[in-house]
């Protein structure tokens, strides 16, 4: 399929033929949401941890008598149900990653490129890159563009004046190409990709 390459100014710059193994593939809601949990469950921290009735600080003496005494029968002032007992079946510090196929991955960010392109929201820009970091400027481009959420991804690295003109505009985010993922594709309206980005996905995902 073929797709207009603009500028960064919103001028333009030619076309581009995008591969259709990775641009046209059908959309798949179910591998998305798959791949879009896996992303989600891996970067979760899993440091959440309370004490349980073996760690908390408490006497091991059993509080009062068995029998005789008409109250229930209790052990030690651990146990849950007390003030200042140990929490039943609390959190504890774990993973929560699970894991997904390399293939199946790779066929989910196939997905999510040719939903923004099948949605129109794929632009083409011959390159990331600015003379001076200025946000104002960076703003009026995208005004040109139409663009007013958006994951840049550029190519290998950076250009620096453009991260630093694109670190202040709201739900703009900017990747390198190695850093394409499902998930920010997704929370953004519109995908942005280089000249470069484009080559290194194709060769990437086919």
């Amino acid at each position: 399929m073929k797709i207009a390459v603009k500028t960064i100014e919103g001028g333009s710059a030619g076309e581009i033929d995008l591969a259709d193994a990775v641009f046209a593939v059908p959309v798949r809601k179910d591998i998305l949401q798959r791949c879009v949990v896996w992303q989600l469950s891996r970067r979760q921290q899993g440091t959440h941890k309370t004490k349980g009735r073996s760690e908390v600080t408490a006497t091991a003496k059993k509080m009062y008598a068995q029998k005789g005494t008409g109250r229930a029968r209790h052990g030690n002032e651990a146990a849950p149900q007390f003030r200042g007992g140990g929490k039943a079946f609390g959190p504890v510090v774990r993973s929560h990653a699970s894991d997904l196929p390399k293939k199946v991955r790779k066929l989910a960010l196939r997905t999510a490129l040719s939903a923004k392109a099948a949605e129109g929201k794929l632009i083409v820009v011959e390159a990331a890159a600015l003379a001076e970091p200025k946000t104002a400027q960076l703003k009026g481009h995208f005004g040109a563009l139409g663009v007013t959420s958006a994951l840049i991804i550029g190519g290998a690295e950076i250009d620096t004046n453009f991260a630093r003109a694109a670190a202040n505009i709201a739900h703009v985010d900017v990747l390198p190409q190695q850093g394409a993922n499902v998930y920010d594709i997704l929370r953004r309206d519109t995908l942005v990709l280089t000249k470069d980005a484009v080559k290194h996905l194709e060769e990437r995902l086919q």
